[in-house]
């Protein structure tokens, strides 16, 4: 079964919105500092892009996860992958997400970061599928809800291609 991409996203609609979402976090951190964590492999593309347009102070951290259980869908149960490589205390921390879906997943990283003692954890997304939600995740700064289709591009595979894609684009299967 061969796909196809069509765009959902263009490159500018993707750069101009993250340049948006760069201001206000810029605005809402005015006189802080900002420690980013990205959720890898997706959301490393969009934190490159959004970290270059905030405007305070920013560090920058990595996790890898993997949700797993009997299913094909995430159960919600969490494994660090590749964890923290700097404490959180005290820290102003913003997770940053390349897509929230069922929010299982997140759900559990959030509590599981706000345990670690930072000053407040906040969560930003490029993409939010809120018809997908199964879990209650508060989602402080989202580039794009978009419709419950299979995208790619910007950071998001489908089997480890098209992650480069400068755009966000719906895979579909001929």
């Amino acid at each position: 079964m061969a796909e196809r991409i069509e765009v959902l996203l263009s490159e500018e609609e993707v750069d101009k919105r993250i340049q948006e979402i760069g201001e206000q976090i810029s605005k809402d951190y005015v006189g802080k500092q900002v420690h980013l964590v990205c959720v890898l492999k997706g959301g490393s593309f969009f934190m490159c892009e959004l970290a270059k347009r905030i405007t305070v102070p920013v560090s920058l951290d990595f996790m890898s996860v993997s949700s797993y259980g009997g299913d094909t869908k995430s159960s919600g149960v969490v494994r660090i992958v590749k964890d923290l490589d700097e404490p959180l205390g005290n820290k102003h921390v913003l997770v940053v997400e390349d897509i929230v879906d069922s929010g299982r997943t997140l759900s559990y990283l959030l509590e599981m970061l706000k345990d670690r003692g930072p000053a407040d954890v906040k969560l930003c997304t490029l993409l939010d599928k809120p018809e997908r939600r199964v879990v209650d995740v508060k989602v402080d700064y989202t580039g794009f809800q978009i419709p419950d289709e299979f995208v790619v591009g910007y950071g998001l595979d489908y089997d480890q291609k098209y992650r480069n894609l400068p755009y966000i684009g719906v895979v579909k299967f001929d």
